[in-house]
């Protein structure tokens, strides 16, 4: 048995320590800052955390300085180069969310490998037909993860798909958690921990701004999934400027991003964007609820001084199932707490109305998908926060030009329904002509 084969295509391109935002301020603005080729940002201020993992699924909590986090980056990353990855070779990252997952990524970045990173949620045959599309050298993974209190082994997981596969990789790099170890056996697989200790760290290789940093199949659930092939330059320019612009984030804040790494905000606002804008982030291995209850967000925002937050709808719907008047967020202090953003699905009106009352904060509903990799339509809260309402994500983000169009093709009326059309590479003031697409799904016009 073989998967079937996938198009790839495209498209148009707590900080360390607790101070006044006076003095935090003055810090950066002490501290240049500069942006290797590998698109990692290298901050002078070396204390500074670039990432906090919290796993209440472990019981375990780490904080990694931007120099922590190098020093690890270009140790895997010189790994890699030893296995014989190079420039443009493709990496399969199959992992569970922690630290090891956002390594491996900037690591491959860091060489100018192309990183494909596949939601450990995912079963052998999903997992194959990612492995053949992409052609992957090595594919790196871990011993098991955990779904709230169950161990799930990947390894087994992982040896099925590479059975499955038609183009077998040459390596994989294991990740033994202790929990549970899985078999490797000589030749193919390897251990982290043993490889890594043994490279030298690699430093940056060039890479154009049109060369792919990485490839990210959608889920499939609407059509064949699609491998989105993401390019250097104008992911990280969108990117960094977005922080500022929508999240009103800025150098030596925390930002938490409650997505998988496997998935499109993942890739966007937990691994790539918070770190280009020299801000710290959050890397949670656990659940809204369950982990050990609804209160798990409001004791990360409090514990880590989050300044906003992204997530689900569904998320907040499960934490307003669970405690509908919200009692244990007032056993937090969250006066750090700035920003809720929602997207990735519909936001219904209650939950947006039940989540700014609670936290008397903007809730900022915004759309985009992984074809984007940034928001097309958001309210902007860097350099003026709009009125909000239930239903809409505002306005288009600078560089798309959205409409709605009826039947007949015509622009929709204030509240019709119509189809979601996007002009891409271009601001609407151009009005120069490039070429359409369209979405399948039919919304109200705001």
């Amino acid at each position: 048995m073989t998967a079937p084969s996938l198009t790839s295509i495209a498209p148009p391109g707590r900080a360390a320590a607790r101070v006044s935002a006076t003095a935090q301020h003055s810090l950066h603005q002490a501290h240049a800052l500069r942006q290797d080729s590998a698109g990692i940002v290298v901050r002078a201020l070396t204390p500074q955390a670039a990432l906090i993992y919290d796993s209440p699924v472990t019981g375990t909590q780490r904080t990694y300085t931007y120099r922590e986090l190098l020093d690890e980056v270009a140790r895997f990353a010189g790994m890699l180069r030893d296995l014989g990855v190079d420039k443009g070779d493709r990496v399969i990252v199959y992992m569970p969310m922690i630290p090891q997952a956002l390594i491996a990524m900037l690591a491959c970045a860091r060489i100018g490998a192309v990183h494909s990173v596949v939601f450990g949620g995912f079963a052998a045959p999903e997992l194959a037909t990612r492995i053949d599309d992409a052609d992957a050298k090595v594919v790196v993974s871990a011993s098991y993860g955990i779904e709230v209190s169950r161990v799930i082994e990947y390894k087994p997981i992982l040896d099925q798909a590479i059975n499955l596969a038609r183009r077998k990789p040459e390596h994989s790099v294991i990740l033994q958690r202790p929990q549970a170890l899985a078999a490797l056996p000589p030749g193919r697989d390897l251990d982290w921990a043993q490889a890594a200790a043994g490279a030298e760290p690699a430093g940056c290789v060039p890479v154009a701004a049109t060369d792919p940093l990485y490839i990210l199949y959608t889920s499939g659930t609407t059509a064949r999934p699609k491998g989105v092939v993401r390019d250097n330059g104008g992911h990280a320019v969108a990117l960094w400027w977005s922080m500022e612009a929508i999240d009103d984030i800025h150098p030596g804040e925390v930002f938490w991003a409650a997505s998988d790494v496997g998935w499109a905000v993942g890739h966007s606002y937990t691994v790539y964007a918070p770190l280009l804008a020299g801000c710290t982030t959050v890397l949670y291995e656990g659940k809204p609820v369950g982990t050990p209850d609804a209160g798990a967000f409001w004791r990360v925002i409090a514990e880590h001084w989050v300044k906003a937050l992204f997530t689900a709808p569904t998320a907040f719907r499960a934490v307003k199932k669970e405690d509908p008047d919200g009692k244990l967020a007032r056993q937090y202090n969250l006066s750090g707490f700035r920003y809720l953003f929602l997207a990735g699905e519909r936001l219904d009106p209650e939950t947006y109305r039940w989540a700014g009352d609670l936290l008397g904060v903007p809730v900022i509903d915004h759309w985009w998908q992984t074809e984007t990799g940034w928001p097309m339509a958001a309210d902007l809260m860097g350099p003026e926060a709009l009125p909000t309402k239930p239903g809409s994500p505002t306005m288009p983000v600078p560089g798309y030009d959205v409409r709605i169009l009826g039947p007949d093709e015509s622009e929709a009326k204030p509240g019709e329904t119509g189809e979601i059309v996007v002009r891409t590479g271009r601001t609407r003031k151009c009005r120069r002509p490039s070429r359409t697409r369209r979405s399948s799904t039919r919304y109200a016009r705001c």
